[in-house]
């Protein structure tokens, strides 16, 4: 069993060694390849769908390690008791589905000393969500898989506070001149120069009108970035 490249880099930033709580497991993957390399002493594969829940508890009959993955159908946390898992990981979710899940699953979270989480999208949500439950962010990192860019988070128990371009852009990407992120910026001026060439050349709305700022906000915030590093 082999996980995609981002799969791979999500189930390296795994670093209790106690059990993880695999929350949106799908078909189980990373669950078993944690356990199956030692990263982990025990597992819960959890899914709010019954279907892919069914195929991971195959999969891990499959490499017989039912006595450390359990299955759980549940909706976020809420088959989950505090205490129960020493880092709780979440990838391939929405940004604000994920910043759901963490409020309500807040009394499970604060009794956890580790979180993994890689948000598909709205990432600024995750960053703040993270800092609210008093955990600082150890490790951020970009991963390219398959010409699409994610970002992966490992947050401990902690205190600390961004400002609103590392919330929305990530400070330890920033600081670290993290070169997947550079390549991303650079991507991302290209678009928003197209985007806003495009709506520059139409008759606007009020609303496009403000779109079209926010375009040029972003590219300018961007820019100021990439000039750092010169």
């Amino acid at each position: 069993m082999r996980l995609s490249k981002r799969l791979g880099r999500v189930a390296a930033n795994v670093q209790s060694g106690g059990v993880v709580a695999d929350i949106g497991c799908d078909h189980g993957f990373t669950s078993i390849h944690l356990v199956r390399r030692g990263q982990v002493r025990g597992a819960i594969a959890m899914d709010v769908n019954a279907r892919p829940l069914a195929r991971a508890a195959e999969h891990v009959e499959q490499y017989g390690l039912m006595d450390r993955i359990q299955i759980r159908l549940s909706d976020g946390m809420e088959k989950l008791m505090p205490g129960e898992a020493d880092t709780l990981l979440i990838s391939g979710l929405g940004g604000a589905l994920m910043e759901r899940i963490l409020e309500q699953g807040r009394d499970v979270v604060k009794e956890a000393g580790e979180l993994v989480l890689s948000p598909q999208s709205e990432i600024f949500l995750v960053r703040r969500k993270v800092h609210e439950l008093g955990f600082a962010i150890a490790h951020e990192e970009m991963v390219e898989d398959q010409k699409k860019y994610y970002v992966i988070i490992r947050a401990i128990s902690g205190r600390e506070c961004y400002g609103e371009e590392e919330y929305l852009y990530g400070r330890m990407l920033i600081q670290e001149r993290d070169p997947v992120f550079k390549e991303f910026l650079g991507k991302e001026i290209l678009r928003l120069e197209e985007l806003e060439l495009h709506m520059s050349e139409r008759t606007l709305s009020f609303s496009g009108r403000e779109r079209l700022e926010d375009c040029r906000r972003n590219r300018e915030k961007i820019q100021a970035i990439l000039n750092q590093w010169l």
